[in-house]
């Protein structure tokens, strides 16, 4: 799966029926740190060929899916494995550490 630009709340819930780990990108367009994470993302999307899904959500333009997963910081990483959340990473991160939790799964 691309990355992918989540646009509405039911559209999130089938991207989340993807098989594997998927990380979800909560992220702003005036939030510097999310602008820094973003390439690094999309680098590690590309490092495994796909084998991971990788979702963002714009968190101004949909605040109801923002605050059903408490996100109160951005960025903010939420990783799901089969469909639930099984980690969260708040702030902005080395890569080390998204490549050490993706390893897990």
């Amino acid at each position: 799966m691309a990355t992918k630009r989540i646009e509405h709340e039911n559209e999130f819930v089938q991207a989340l029926q993807a098989p594997g780990l998927t990380l979800v990108d909560f992220d702003a367009p005036w939030c510097p740190p999310c602008k820094v994470l973003s390439p690094i993302l999309d680098e590690l999307h590309e490092s495994y060929d796909g084998a991971i899904n990788l979702l963002k959500v714009n968190c101004d333009e949909l605040p109801a899916l923002a605050a059903q997963f408490s996100v109160m910081s951005m960025p903010t990483v939420i990783f799901f494995h089969q469909g639930q959340p099984v980690e969260k990473l708040i702030g902005l991160r080395p890569k080390e550490a998204y490549t050490s939790l993706i390893a897990k799964y």
